[in-house]
């Protein structure tokens, strides 16, 4: 993705964007749009991106017209692709052709995966042929591998031809490539043989060779998980990556700043899944309310339904609550003491993944780590929990709490430690078994292992 943006973030503090949003929504409310053109004129292009992402469906297409058509372009492509598909929908074609036309093969792509499926064929119908193949290569490989986040549009070079000869490559594709500061070094076969930074050319005699230059080059396959490679870009400081195919041909490339889109978005999604909501893939000022509602009410009702296994507890043991009723002032802290311990686990974890600190081969490893972590942390808190409720109540309730947080913190911690590697192993998003699920398990547990307790110490 080759950002046009004439600055790498806007001048302007976050009150003086949202007074000039609301400015922009008078201007087009009044149909003033004389004032409107007047009044975005002097913005620049990350100020008019960060507007756009404040302003509703209707508001944004307005004003998104009255753009010239290089800065039209420029915002287009800084804008996140759940917007540019909001955009489209709402211009008409002649002007969605245009847009469509100017953007990389890998932009076109995001865009596309964010547009109904019956209007790709209608877009891409619309391109130049070499544009229409390059695309279409593209779109060719699976959701969520590399290949699909990939641009093909590449300068590459070969271990024997000179600088001057490279550098002379690099000029003539300076418009189109999508980045030149690192050059693949081919074999005659296509295979990554090396790579070459545009800071050696340029430091190089123009007689010497490019294989004297070039280092070994990473590579990913195409089928890559895209969040893998663009971990690994991002992690040894690539300006691009080479993406060859199953016989180690050169495919594309994945540049720095795609490669940080990608670990955004997923960052993004990781943090919701955490939190008990859909990630909303778009700016929130821009988010429709029903989506807003939608991204949340179906893990509040698997919660709510999760929940119940914590009512179903409380009535099995409601008559030992009946009998000592002091326990049920405890319940809260339990179980609040129980889940917080577990969403710590499991989010160090979930993080660590991410990393590839652990793998799921790891799990005896963790597991026993993450035992000891909850023992020693229910040792420290059950001592201070004995002390108080002694004080207070009675030693017995006491040894109660004392023994219930060193139990629950211990299971809470193994619990949590260890379900992001069996999610993983499952293949199935670490995230989703995190805090909303594991706050919900371990509630239940803790409230048997906290009555049972009760119940052997008081001899109810």
């Amino acid at each position: 993705m080759r950002a046009c943006l004439d600055e790498t973030s806007s001048a302007m503090t976050t009150q003086e964007l949202t007074d000039l949003a609301d400015l922009i929504v008078g201007h087009i409310n009044r149909n003033d749009l004389a004032g409107l053109a007047e009044t975005i004129a002097p913005c620049a292009t990350a100020e008019l991106v960060e507007i756009c992402e404040r302003l509703g469906d209707r508001h944004r297409a307005v004003m998104y017209r009255l753009l010239p058509k290089q800065r039209a372009l420029e915002v287009f492509e800084a804008l996140d692709p759940a917007l540019q598909g909001d955009l489209v929908r709402g211009l008409r074609d002649a002007e969605v052709a245009d847009l469509f036309a100017a953007m990389d093969p890998d932009d076109r792509v995001w865009l596309l995966d964010e547009l109904p499926a019956s209007l790709a064929p209608r877009l891409l119908r619309g391109l130049p042929q070499r544009e229409r193949q390059m695309t279409a290569d593209v779109l060719g490989y699976p959701q969520g591998s590399i290949g699909r986040r990939m641009s093909p549009e590449y300068v590459s070079t070969h271990p024997n031809l000179t600088v001057a000869a490279t550098l002379s490559r690099v000029r003539l594709r300076l418009d189109d490539a999508e980045t030149v500061y690192t050059l693949p070094v081919l074999d005659g076969e296509r295979r990554v043989v090396g790579v070459v930074g545009l800071r050696d050319l340029l430091g190089a005699d123009d007689a010497t060779l490019v294989g004297d230059l070039m280092r070994e080059a990473p590579v990913a396959t195409a089928d890559t998980e895209e969040e893998a490679a663009a971990r690994v870009c991002a992690e040894q400081g690539l300006l691009a990556l080479a993406v060859v195919d199953s016989e180690s041909r050169l495919v594309g490339i994945l540049t720095i700043d795609d490669a940080v889109r990608i670990l955004e978005q997923e960052e993004s999604e990781d943090v919701a899944r955490q939190g008990g909501t859909e990630p909303l893939r778009r700016p929130y000022l821009s988010t429709p309310i029903l989506t807003l509602v939608h991204s949340r009410v179906v893990w509040l009702l698997v919660l709510a339904v999760g929940a119940t296994l914590t009512v179903q507890v409380l009535s099995v043991f409601e008559n030992t609550l009946a009998q000592v009723t002091v326990l049920a002032l405890f319940v809260p802290l339990l179980i609040g003491t129980g889940g917080n311990t577990g969403n710590q686990a499991a989010t160090t974890v979930t993080r660590a993944l991410a990393l590839n600190d652990v793998t799921p081969r790891d799990l005896a490893k963790v597991l026993t780590r993450d035992l000891r972590v909850g023992a020693l942390l229910g040792v420290l808190l059950g001592t201070l929990g004995f002390a108080l409720a002694a004080l207070f109540y009675d030693v017995r309730i006491g040894l109660v709490i004392g023994l219930t947080l060193l139990a629950v913190c211990t299971v809470a911690a193994t619990i949590g430690g260890v379900m992001p590697l069996l999610a993983r192993a499952i293949r199935v998003d670490p995230a989703v078994f995190s805090n909303p699920f594991i706050t919900t398990f371990v509630d239940a547990t803790g409230l048997v292992i906290y009555f049972l307790i009760a119940r052997a110490v008081l001899h109810l």
